[in-house]
């Protein structure tokens, strides 16, 4: 039934209800893999096993899958940046509780583009859940990327004994280290000491400019495991026809790091908004998904992001939807889709 589910979801399917119409339509073309002793599953069987299946074993799979994937592409484990970040399925709330819809933490591999962990949360705290997954990962020899909500002493440290570096947005809502950076470039543009590194792009009727510099914490700096330079990306957007809008980003760094590598680390950082949860949404309708009894979201979820992997791998240089679209369409592609990663 996993297997069914995943091969449902690759053309197209949002939800237990799909899986079982798929099921029923391509029968015999699925009786090529699996038996079918009592007829196609029901949505009901769907719905059934993904209430009860633990989401733990779930998230081993895509490790797994993901290291496995790795390994074929004849890439190192996890040596490149991996961006963290949470996910509400906003429609897979139990019935009383749409403001807790189910979380999922996402760990996203900006080299190849791919999910290589995730992790539900029971209780909706992403900060718990983000640690408990980094700690079942091999953080050596890699960069963690995470937004303003990790900036935090036990972050830092478990990246830094697992042997990984950490770049960490910073805001107000970590008040002394904030103020602490705030000083560190005040005094240092004082004295003439930073150097920068700018950039602009300019496309859909948008020019953004970037100006990133960096100083040394000082000896002083509020306690962060491993804190050893602050960066700073001042940016300036304008939009055709209206007024230009100005942010002041920074960033608590565990290593070392020249303006324009900065830049591109912090930037790495939206792969898993633009390329993973936008995706789960455009292509799968995650957010619309009603699918919402005890472990159902969180596991369906993860035959998501395992399939996104799948259809993303396939080196046809189309979009995901249309992938989904030539599976459902073309039996020769979506045979191509199960077996083109051997």
């Amino acid at each position: 039934m996993l297997f069914i589910a995943l091969i449902a979801t690759l053309c197209g399917a949002k939800s237990c209800v799909g899986y079982a119409d798929f099921a029923v339509t391509n029968l015999e073309y699925l009786a090529q893999f699996v038996d079918f002793p009592h007829g196609a599953p029901s949505h009901d069987c769907f719905s059934r096993l993904f209430r009860l299946l633990d989401p733990a074993q779930m998230e081993r799979i895509l490790q797994d899958f993901a290291r496995t994937l790795r390994q074929a592409l004849g890439l190192k484990p996890n040596t490149n940046v991996i961006a963290c970040d949470g996910k509400r399925m906003k429609r897979g709330y139990e019935r009383g509780r749409s403001f807790m819809p189910p979380l999922m933490v996402s760990v996203w591999d900006t080299q190849t583009r791919l999910s290589i962990a995730a992790r539900a949360s029971s209780d909706g705290n992403e900060v718990a859940a983000t640690l408990e997954v980094l700690k079942s990962l091999d953080l050596k020899g890699s960069w963690v990327v995470a937004d303003a909500l990790h900036c935090h002493p036990e972050m830092a440290a478990e990246i830094r004994d697992k042997g990984g570096h950490y770049a960490l947005k910073l805001k107000a809502n970590n008040a002394p280290l904030f103020a602490c950076a705030n000083r560190a470039f005040a005094q240092a543009e004082a004295k003439g000491e930073l150097t920068f590194h700018m950039t602009q792009e300019k496309a859909h009727d948008r020019l953004e400019r970037r100006l990133a510099s960096v100083v040394m914490a000082p000896a002083d700096a509020p306690r962060l495991p491993g804190l050893v330079m602050f960066g700073r990306i001042e940016s300036e957007r304008q939009v055709a026809g209206k007024k230009p809008s100005f942010y002041t980003h920074y960033v608590a760094l565990s290593k070392a790091k020249t303006p324009k590598t900065m830049l591109k680390l912090v930037r790495s950082y939206w792969g898993v908004e633009n390329n993973c949860h936008w995706q789960l949404d455009v292509a799968f309708d995650e957010d619309g998904c009603r699918t919402r009894k005890d472990n159902g979201p969180k596991n369906i979820s993860i035959i998501r992001r395992i399939s996104l992997d799948i259809l993303r791998a396939h080196p046809l240089d189309v979009s995901i939807q249309r992938k989904t679209q030539l599976a459902a369409w073309n039996k020769e592609f979506r045979d191509e889709l199960i077996t083109h990663m051997r």
